[in-house]
């Protein structure tokens, strides 16, 4: 499966009262890649709402990667995707299969992001490239970086960090495979707006 597409991240605060809704919506305008993030301690909404969204997700085609908990990706037979405080991964990899979809956050360093790729991530993500409402403290990245990193990399970029319709394109055209979008995609005043989004981010990969 080529990893290149829109990757629709969850935001459990954003989108209360209307998760599956929105998500759904977005699934319906096109995601290649949905992340379940929920950083709360309450393991069992967040095996409830992991599962609903695997039954969305294979519904729409689309593949689910759960954020930071290799054990419940392999609980739930999805992906994984890994912060740098995650430690390796080779155990997510050995734990999981050759299989599964990984991914590694690399912030804006190239070096992390290589081996990452050794190590058999994926894909490799990279930011925040613009303010972020999810991550407002992590170290910011450059359209430059990401040049030097696509010609360096033979696995799919992913880019985050207050990514929106109106600053998404330059990013595309440095080299980008993934746009990973939360406020961008869900912070819309309706499911049909969600729907439109997630076709226009498409739009600008060509997808």
């Amino acid at each position: 499966m080529k990893l290149r597409g829109l990757y629709a991240i969850t935001d459990s605060q954003l989108l209360a009262g209307k998760f599956l809704a929105y998500v759904e919506a977005a699934l319906d305008g096109g995601v290649t890649l949905l992340q379940y993030r929920d950083k709360s301690s309450d393991e069992a909404r967040r095996l409830r709402e992991a599962e609903k969204l695997r039954e969305l997700c294979s519904r729409y085609k689309t593949q689910l990667i759960i954020n930071d908990d290799a054990e419940l990706a392999a609980r739930l037979g999805v992906g994984v995707h890994l912060g740098q405080t995650d430690g390796p991964l080779t155990p997510a990899r050995a734990l999981l299969g050759s299989k599964a979809i990984i991914g590694s956050t690399c912030h804006s360093q190239i070096e992390l992001a290589e081996q990452a790729a050794k190590e058999g991530a994926s894909y490799v993500a990279f930011g925040r490239f613009f303010n972020s409402n999810t991550k407002p403290g992590a170290p910011a990245a450059t359209v430059e970086m990401l040049a030097q990193a696509r010609a360096r990399l033979h696995v799919p970029i992913c880019v985050i960090g207050g990514i929106t319709l109106e600053n998404a394109e330059p990013l595309v055209a440095h080299g980008a495979d993934l746009l990973a979008v939360v406020h961008g995609l869900f912070g819309a005043d309706s499911t049909q707006e969600v729907t439109r989004r997630a076709r226009a981010f498409n739009a600008l990969l060509k997808i």
